[in-house]
Formats: structure tokens, sequence, C-alpha cells
């Protein structure tokens, strides 16, 4: 007997995971790194917050432009599939009919079978038939621009606000240490949560943005130190 239950699968979490996870990460990342910089280079507290400051909107709106000229693109792609679709269907119904049955065939069900469940499925909905089995388009993975931008844009200033909080209240003396220390920590759990999320290993993604964020702050840092012992 059905039970009725729904099956939560992590493709479902994919869209939104996906920004929310780099969003947050390039936040953290890109204004600890900018901190760590004038930090280096020996730039006074005040002006370490500026640039921070600075860096959190101007990443935050490159978020949000970049994410969604990116989907509304894959959103346009896929209006344009499906444009194309319904004029097929319009113009060859019963080529399409043919076409749907192949693509349940080369899946392994036997032709009859196939031929009868694409007849059932045009006849419930066409389009939407063709869009899932034919062109890969279902709903849980459209792309959605203004979600996009918004949630990368959101997750950017949460994830940089955590460097600049931790900026402003370490003492000058530690800042480095402190900003450093507490921006890999939370890029290891936000690594390790997405990756469970996402259904894949917690402490490989831990690892994995934990060693790439060390690495550009790392560098970051040292070029502010020869830029502050050149100046």
């Amino acid at each position: 007997m059905h039970s009725g239950k729904k099956e939560q699968h992590h493709t479902e979490r994919f869209g939104w995971l996906r920004a929310a996870v780099l969003g947050a990460n390039d936040g953290i990342l890109s204004t600890s790194s900018l901190v760590l910089g004038v930090a280096a280079a020996h730039g006074t507290h005040h002006n370490i917050m500026v640039a921070g400051i600075a860096g959190l909107m101007a990443g935050a709106m490159s978020m949000a432009a970049g994410e969604y000229v990116s989907v509304h693109s894959q959103a346009d792609s896929e209006e344009a599939e499906l444009a194309l679709e319904r004029t097929e269907l319009r113009t060859d119904n019963k080529g399409e009919h043919k076409e749907l049955a192949a693509i349940y065939v080369n899946r392994g069900l036997d032709p009859a079978l196939a031929k009868q469940a694409a007849q059932q499925l045009m006849s419930h909905d066409a389009l939407g038939a063709h869009a899932r089995d034919e062109l890969g388009i279902t709903d849980t993975l459209r792309a959605r621009p203004i979600q996009a931008a918004f949630t990368s844009a959101a997750s950017f200033a949460v994830g940089a606000a955590m460097p600049l909080f931790v900026t402003a209240i370490a003492p000058a003396a530690v800042l480095i240490p402190l900003v450093s220390g507490s921006s890999l920590a939370v890029l290891a759990l936000l690594g390790a949560l997405s990756a469970r999320v996402g259904g894949a290993g917690m402490m490989a993604g831990a690892l994995r943005v934990t060693f790439w964020g060390g690495l550009a702050m790392a560098m970051t840092a040292g070029i502010g130190r020869l830029f502050g012992a050149i100046v």
C-alpha cells in the first residue's frame, strides 16, 4: 500500500545550496583575505575596516550580478529549447511520439510498453514529458536567476560579516591570527555541512575548502607584507 510519503532527494537542494554555499565561502574568503592583506601591509585598524566593508559591498553586488547573468543565460537557453519543442509538438506530433518512445526503449523498456508510456505521458503533459526525458529540464532543476542572485548576494554578505566582526573586536597585535584562524574554522564547517547536505563526505568537503582558503589567505597576506615593506 502506498503511504503517500514523498522522498527527499539531494538534487532538490542543489540549486539554492550551490548559490548559498558559494556566496558564503566567497564572502568569508574574499573579505578575510582582503583584511589580512591590508593588515600585513601595516594598515591602520580604520583602514582595514574600511577596506573590509568596501569588499563586502562590492563582493555582494558582484556575486548577485554574476549569478544573475549566468543563470539567466541558462534560463534563456532552456526557454529556447522549450519553444523549439512546442513547435515540433505542433507540427510533427506523431514524430514526437516516436522520439519519446525511442528514448524509453534506449532506457530499457520493451518497445510496446515504451510506446504506451509515451502515449500516456504525452496525453497528460506532452511538453513536460519531452522537457524532462528529452531535454533534461525539470521544475526542480530549472534556472531561477532572481533567486540565485539574491541568494548569492545575501550569503556573501553573511559570510563577509564574520571576518569583519572579528576584525572589529580583535586587538591589533593578534588581528591576523584571529581573523585567519576563525575564517578557516568557519570555512571548514561550511564545507562539511554543504557536503553532508549534498550527500558527499564531510571530511573531504572540509579539507578541500580549508586548503584552498588557507592558500588564498597566505598569498594575499604575503603580497600585502611585500608591498607594505616596499612602500
